[in-house]
């Protein structure tokens, strides 16, 4: 492109003749500066908007995680100090049945990895752990990653009537009380299953795992592992409020039912 600088002064400049070619010429120059000026007001909505649409998303964000640590401390602290005289019930059956520990414990993967100790109340015999790889051929999930087995021979009488129940499990409100679970979430695996995870399946540990979740309200044990993986993710993609309320009252029938708890 050539530029013609005008070197003129100002008197001669109006003084000369026009023509068409140089009225042209400054209509564009008018025109590119009008532009420019459009062009910057129009770039400075856009961030405003941006940044308005980036806070309001942080602030509902924001809201979220924090009407869901006050429904988990609310609801964990409740049925922690109601239920007090069941679990003291609990512990003298399983201490009278073998007289072995009351609470299991065992490791289990959070959120981002990491690991922490997961209580249960004692269903199996005191040595189940030594005994797990006599029963991993009878495993109910060939296809996955996980180990279900309904009629689990380690399992003691009291055992069956726990994890039937679901009362086995009462003892991580304790987790979710202190903020490593929540009350709905992907549930927490162990470390040896997630040592198989795929890059699809290691999503599951983008959130905090939690007590209940879609998969445990639509056949818990009887779900395969694809299915679990599916719905944990569909979980964490539509994760809110409201949905967490839904899931916790479907846990109740559930529960009662008992279907796929084993």
């Amino acid at each position: 492109m050539v530029v013609t600088v005008d070197y003129r002064t100002p008197d001669v400049q109006a003084a000369a003749p026009s023509s068409p070619a140089l009225d042209a010429v400054r209509l564009i120059g008018t025109a590119g500066g009008a532009g420019r000026a459009a062009d910057g007001a129009w770039t400075v909505r856009r961030a405003v908007r941006f940044h308005r649409k980036k806070y309001a998303l942080l602030l509902s964000r924001s809201a979220r995680v924090a009407s869901k640590r006050a429904l988990d401390v609310t609801v964990a602290l409740s049925l922690l100090i109601a239920l007090a005289p069941l679990f003291a019930l609990v512990a003298l059956l399983i201490k009278a049945t073998d007289g072995g520990a009351i609470l299991f414990w065992q490791t289990r993967v959070g959120k981002r990895g990491r690991e922490f100790r997961f209580p249960k109340f004692r269903s199996m015999v005191p040595n189940a752990e030594r005994l797990l790889a006599s029963v991993l051929h009878q495993n109910h999930h060939q296809a996955g990653v996980t180990f279900k087995l309904k009629r689990d021979p380690r399992v003691t009488w009291i055992g069956r009537v726990l994890r039937r129940t679901s009362i086995d499990e009462l003892p991580q409100l304790w987790c979710v009380l202190t903020g490593q679970m929540t009350l709905v979430g992907p549930r927490p695996a162990v470390p040896r299953e997630v040592a198989q995870y795929t890059l699809l399946e290691r999503r599951r540990l983008g959130v905090t795992p939690g007590l209940t979740c879609i998969w445990q309200v639509s056949g818990r044990g009887d779900v395969p592992f694809h299915r679990q993986v599916e719905m944990d993710l569909d979980y964490i993609h539509r994760q809110s409020f409201l949905l967490d309320l839904k899931l916790l009252l479907l846990t109740v029938p559930a529960v009662l039912v008992g279907r796929g708890a084993y």
